[in-house]
């Protein structure tokens, strides 16, 4: 005979207290997400690398993860911003849908086998240019739910013109980086500029309401990475963060628990 099938209300509820289980148990690994946030140009992906380098002499399990890098959603997008058809609304749902999918299957998966996850950008990249882009932050917060909060967000501050001069250094931003889907301004370049002080107000207002830590990204790479380890060594030992529950027992029930304990 089958094996009765649980109630969708019973697998939710086993995976919740495996979930609880698991955050208030301190014998076991403890995963650490820390996300790296800025506008393009402020240099946290140097830092992230640099930051990744310490981490691993320092005998870390690290994985990173990259914004918009889901190997089943990143060709739609690449593909629709080719064709520059893509409204406010659909770039908002296709990139909350690859940061999905890289949660389920690369982020939630490391944390529970006691990895440290380093994102390169977050949700709230999303969050920043969506609303840069005129949308609602309460509608666009509601697509990364359940709510996946990291241990710490280093967040790369930059002022509007730093952050034009060194993202056009080397190349033309294109169309949707530049804004121009927002803006209406045919150069990329002026379109960028134009954008990006937008992106910027917003982000200075989530690291408010989000309790980001700052790092001043106009300061010399050497100082910006002592500052990182600093900020890190201060942050080692904390237990896991009791509200990341609800994600990962939804996690945990739709997977059927098929991953390390």
């Amino acid at each position: 005979m089958r094996a009765r099938q649980q109630p969708p209300r019973t697998i939710r509820r086993q995976a919740w207290l495996r979930a609880r289980n698991r955050f208030e148990d301190p014998s076991r690994p403890r995963g650490v997400l820390i996300a790296f946030e800025g506008p393009d140009g402020s240099g946290k992906t140097t830092q992230r690398k640099l930051f990744r380098t310490w981490l691993e002499s320092e005998g870390y399990d690290v994985v990173t993860t990259k914004w918009n890098s889901s190997g089943l959603i990143k060709p739609l997008i690449k593909s629709r911003k080719a064709a520059r058809v893509l409204s406010a609304e659909e770039y908002s749902l296709l990139h909350a849908a690859d940061f999905r999918h890289r949660v389920e299957h690369e982020i939630l998966p490391a944390l529970w086998s006691g990895k440290l996850v380093i994102a390169d950008r977050f949700l709230f990249t999303g969050l920043a240019r969506d609303v840069a882009r005129g949308l609602d932050l309460d509608w666009v917060l509601k697509l990364y739910q359940p709510l996946l909060w990291p241990d710490a967000v280093f967040y790369f501050s930059v002022s509007p013109s730093t952050s034009g001069r060194r993202a056009t250094a080397a190349r033309i931003p294109d169309f949707y980086e530049a804004g121009q889907d927002v803006t209406q301004v045919a150069d990329p370049v002026q379109s960028y500029m134009q954008f990006v002080s937008r992106v910027i107000r917003e982000y200075e207002s989530l690291a408010l309401i989000f309790n980001f830590v700052t790092v001043d990204a106009e300061q010399s790479i050497k100082d910006q990475h002592r500052q990182l380890k600093s900020l890190f060594r201060e942050r080692q030992g904390q237990g896991w963060q009791p509200w990341n529950i609800g994600a990962v027992a939804e996690w945990l029930s739709l997977t059927g628990g098929d991953h390390p304990r």
